[in-house]
This record gives structure tokens, C-alpha cells and sequence, in this order.
């Protein structure tokens, strides 16, 4: 008869499974080393830095091929330097405080106006924000501006204004609205999903960009400040909680996670399937008994074993004497006297009397229980 030499899967299991788990908790250490890096960080939306579906990078590039150029700035400071006579792009007017948006209204020029109520009535006078707003979809300019009737359909929405000139239609308001201002023409849009990496591409969404941005030789392009709005959760000095974090605590959550990996692989081991075995020798009855009667003489339990005498000739003697169980004391032994022909008092003393003072006594009781109980059942 052959027999199969070849492994199978549990072999090869139990004979790798160290390496194999060895080797996740090295995959799940780099993927959480990644995740806390220094290098990583979120999407900055609407950045023309930021290659990420929420940035974009894609439109500026755009306007760079059309010869406008694109300035990135992330400050007051460094949009009042670029100077006058160009093109202003808010993206978050909620990082600014209104002291540094008058400042900034102070410029001469077209500007766009990106979502937020923030700081609205100072950089865009003319235009009312509404109460209510409007879901992000595709919709169609119904307006006689020239930049969105070139452009058509484009996925706007969001907050809804009212102005001049309105257009892409909510319920109550208009997603884009234009109208003139002392240093130019401002715009404000109620969402700039539409400019983003994901969406630039769809209906005519990078035609209306193109067509609001492109209108001068250069673009002002205000982004998010990497500090946190006025208002926000920060620590001393405008840092964050992040930033206010020792650089120690992610490895510590990072070797908390490995302790409890393996501390969930130590304790989740299988032992293995139970296995029934056959006792190594049969033992009487009688062995178990004899056994723990030396037990009992060892230890001088006279009086339990004593008890356990006579309970089991009482248990034994109630049914054949025509008692129920748990009969009383006066019924039990009246019983047995009549069947047995015993004297009561002999009979109660036996099987309810005080424990024996000696071994002999204790001998002499279990004779007596014997021999009543053989009456009982023999008649």
C-alpha cells in the first residue's frame, strides 16, 4: 500500500504560521508608520498645488497653457504684495479675520469669491446671501452671462446668493452671481467643486473656470493658511493639537497596536482537539468503596461515615416499608419496628441515634443496618 508523502494544508500551516503572522504585523507596522509619517497630510481643496481629487492643479495648469500666470499665496501679507490690476481668487474666506479682509478689499481689480459667508459684506457688497442652499449637481446657467452661456451646463450648487447678475438657478437664489464693485468686477460662487481635479472634466465645468479666471494676464490665487481659522480648536501660539503632540506618542499608539496583535495571536491559539482516552484499568464497585472507607478510618470520620450509613439504608428502607420519600423520623422507625419485629428504641438508636465513640461501635452499627434492612427484605 502507498502512503502520500506530500504535505497538506495544515502541515504546511502549523509549519509557517509563525513566519505568516511574523510577516503581517511587519505589513500592519509600515502601513501604520505610513498613515502617522511627517509626509502625509490631507487634501487642500481648491489648491493649485494639490494633485489630489479635491485640488486644483489640473485648472491651473490650464490657465498656465492659455498664458495667465498663477500665483499661489497663502496669506494677506502675500496677496497685497502681487500689487493691483489682476485677478483675485478667495478660495476660504472663513481663515481670515475682517480686519485683514478690508485690507484686502482694498485692491483694485476683478476678484472671485469662493463659498463662505465669511467676510461677504466686506469683499462683496452688492451681493445678498440667502438663508438656504442648494444641492451640488449639474445645472443649466439660464442667465445672460456671457462666461456661463459659453460654458453651458457645469455641477454647481451650495450656498445661493442674489445680485446683479444670476445665474444656475436654486429654489431661492442663484449658485454664481456678478455684479460690479468699486475696483471691479466681483463674483461669487456658491460651491467650487466644479474647479476641483475630479470634476474639472465634466459637462462644462473647465469652460466656466477658464472663463472666470482667464479674463486677466495673471491670477492672485489665496488658498487656506496652513494655521487654523480664528475660532478653531489650537493650542498656544495658533498650533494645533496635532502640532502640540510630542513626536513619541504615534510610535507609542503604533507599539500598543503591535502588543495587542500579538497578544490576541498568543491567547487565540488553538490547543487542539479534544481526544477521548480509555482509563488504564477498570475499577469495581467494591474497590471504590473499600477505598473510601480507609479514607474515612484515616481521617477518624466516624461520624460521617456513620451518616452516610445510615441515610442510604433509610433511602433504601422507606419505599419497601410503604413510606414516601422524606417520611418522618416516628413514621420511619415505627414502620421498620412492625416489619422487623425490633424492638423501637433498638431500631430509632440505629437510624437516628448519636455517631459511634469508636471504630468497634461504628462496626456494630453497620452489622445492625445490614441485618434490618435483610429483614425488610426478605419479608
Amino acid at each position: 500500500m502507498s502512503v502520500s508523502t506530500s504535505p497538506t494544508t495544515g502541515s504546511l500551516w502549523r509549519a509557517g504560521r509563525f513566519w505568516i503572522v511574523l510577516g503581517a504585523l511587519v505589513a500592519v507596522t509600515a502601513i501604520i508608520g505610513v498613515a502617522l509619517a511627517p509626509g502625509a497630510r490631507e487634501a487642500r481643496r481648491l489648491d493649485p498645488a494639490d494633485t489630489s481629487l479635491e485640488g486644483s492643479k489640473a485648472l491651473a495648469e490650464l490657465l498656465r497653457k492659455r498664458g495667465v500666470t498663477v500665483d499661489r499665496v497663502d496669506s494677506i501679507e502675500a496677496a497685497l504684495a502681487k500689487g493691483e490690476g489682476r485677478l483675485l481668487l478667495v478660495t476660504h474666506t472663513a481663515y481670515f479675520d475682517w480686519q485683514q479682509l478690508d485690507q484686502l478689499a482694498q485692491l483694485q481689480g476683478d476678484r472671485v469669491i469662493v463659498g463662505g459667508l465669511d467676510g461677504l459684506g466686506v469683499l462683496a457688497p452688492t451681493i445678498t446671501p440667502e438663508s438656504e442652499s442648494a444641492r451640488v449637481r449639474s445645472r443649466e446657467p439660464e442667465c445672460d452671462l456671457p462666461a456661463a452661456r459659453a460654458a453651458g451646463s457645469a455641477y454647481l450648487g451650495g450656498e445661493l446668493f442674489r445680485g446683479a447678475n444670476g445665474c444656475y438657478p436654486g429654489e431661492k437664489g442663484s449658485a454664481l452671481v456678478q455684479a460690479p464693485g468699486e475696483g471691479g468686477t466681483v463674483t461669487v460662487l456658491g460651491d467650487g467643486t466644479f474647479m476641483t481635479n475630479q470634476y474639472l472634466a465634466e459637462d462644462g465645468n473647465a469652460a466656466l473656470a477658464l472663463n472666470l479666471l482667464g479674463t486677466k494676464p495673471a491670477v492672485t490665487w489665496l488658498v487656506r493658511p496652513d494655521q487654523p481659522p480664528t475660532g478653531s480648536l489650537a493650542g498656544p501660539g495658533g498650533k494645533s493639537l496635532g502640532e502640540l503632540m510630542p513626536a513619541t506618542v504615534p510610535w507609542a499608539v503604533l507599539a500598543a497596536c503591535l502588543a495587542v496583535l500579538v497578544t490576541a495571536y498568543w491567547r487565540g491559539r488553538r490547543l487542539g482537539p479534544v481526544v477521548a482516552e480509555k482509563l488504564p484499568v477498570v475499577v469495581r464497585a467494591a474497590e471504590t468503596v473499600e477505598g473510601r472507607g480507609r479514607l474515612y478510618r484515616a481521617r477518624r470520620a466516624r461520624e460521617r461515615a456513620a451518616a452516610v450509613l445510615r441515610a442510604g439504608t433509610i433511602d433504601r428502607l422507606t419505599p419497601r416499608v410503604g413510606l414516601a420519600p422524606g417520611a418522618g423520623q416516628h413514621e420511619v422507625v415505627a414502620a421498620v419496628a412492625v416489619r422487623t419485629g425490633q424492638d423501637a428504641h433498638q431500631v430509632g438508636g440505629a437510624l437516628y441515634g448519636p455517631p459511634p465513640a469508636d471504630d468497634a461501635g461504628l462496626v456494630a452499627l453497620a452489622r445492625y443496618l445490614e441485618f434490618i434492612e435483610r429483614i425488610v427484605r426478605e419479608h
